[in-house]
């Protein structure tokens, strides 16, 4: 129901008397600045003085505190001679603290600053190892891990003689398996629920990018199981195939052995397949990553 306009004066008329009743309109305006506030610069912290302190928190266990004085250098004192170092310490204390995000940050603005730097590549490692500490459990997005393969490669590519690239590689394998991991977890969903289309990019993404895992060898089973059902023969043989000759005591090719005799097949490699073409030189890559 409309108010009618004799209500509406009513109403200013009151907000006006009480407005009256206060000391000054101003104090109701919150954007008014002629309060009674005074500003007071604090004087700048020394930057060897952050610097200690940064140290001494640290060995104190107070990440958090330690992390405020280093970062604190780079504030006021970018230019100084800790200012670098103390960058890189905030980085390493937001990792110690498990911050992992703010980690991540701080190792990123370091490399860009510094990127030719002697502690570039513990920089990266920072950034890397903050990723991989946060990858999920197989069952999750696993957006991390990818994240965490980039970065661990990085490492590996732009800082070959590092001391940390042995450990950073042995990382990339546990994140390529993971990523593996995901896709047969999908891709036997979709086997479960006879979306076999579905199912084979699933197992050809394994095949394709992650031979070198634990997952290529009930992969290429999987596939054979795959493109039986939907009746695709050629392919069906040269998976399993592929697999005998690449994983001859494996039980998955038992199993795709069996199957195949089930249907009155064996396994034979057509060598136009996409299967047989993504195996060519698979023995050397395996040889290079060992």
């Amino acid at each position: 129901m409309a108010v009618p306009k004799s209500v509406h004066w009513v109403l200013l008329l009151g907000i006006a008397l009480g407005v009256a009743g206060c000391d000054t309109i101003s104090s109701l305006n919150p954007f008014d600045t002629t309060s009674r506030y005074k500003q007071e610069l604090l004087p700048d912290v020394p930057p060897e003085t952050l610097y200690n302190q940064g140290l001494a928190r640290l060995q104190a266990g107070d990440t958090v505190g330690a992390a405020k004085a280093f970062g604190d250098i780079d504030k006021q004192s970018a230019f100084s001679p800790q200012a670098k170092k103390g960058l890189l310490l905030t980085a390493f204390a937001h990792y110690e603290g498990r911050r992992y995000d703010e980690a991540i940050t701080a190792s990123r603005r370091f490399l860009t600053l510094h990127p030719g730097d002697k502690d570039a590549a513990y920089a990266q490692y920072l950034l890397a190892m903050s990723n991989y500490n946060q990858i999920p459990d197989i069952g999750r997005d696993q957006e991390r891990t990818e994240k965490a393969l980039v970065s661990l490669q990085e490492l590996v590519d732009r800082y070959p003689r590092s001391e940390y690239v042995q450990d950073a590689r042995e990382r990339i394998l546990f994140a390529r398996d993971q990523l593996a991991g995901k896709e047969m977890t999908v891709g036997r969903f979709y086997l479960q629920q006879r979306n076999f289309p579905a199912a084979i990019n699933r197992f050809r993404d394994v095949v394709s990018k992650y031979q070198t895992t634990r997952h290529v060898e009930e992969a290429l089973m999987r596939l054979s199981e795959a493109y039986l059902a939907l009746g695709v023969t050629a392919e069906a043989q040269t998976a399993a195939a592929v697999l005998g000759h690449n994983f001859p005591d494996s039980p998955w090719y038992r199993d795709a052995y069996a199957l195949l005799q089930s249907g009155g097949l064996e396994p034979r490699e057509q060598t136009g397949s996409w299967i047989s073409r993504a195996f060519r030189g698979f023995t050397r890559t395996v040889g290079l990553s060992q």
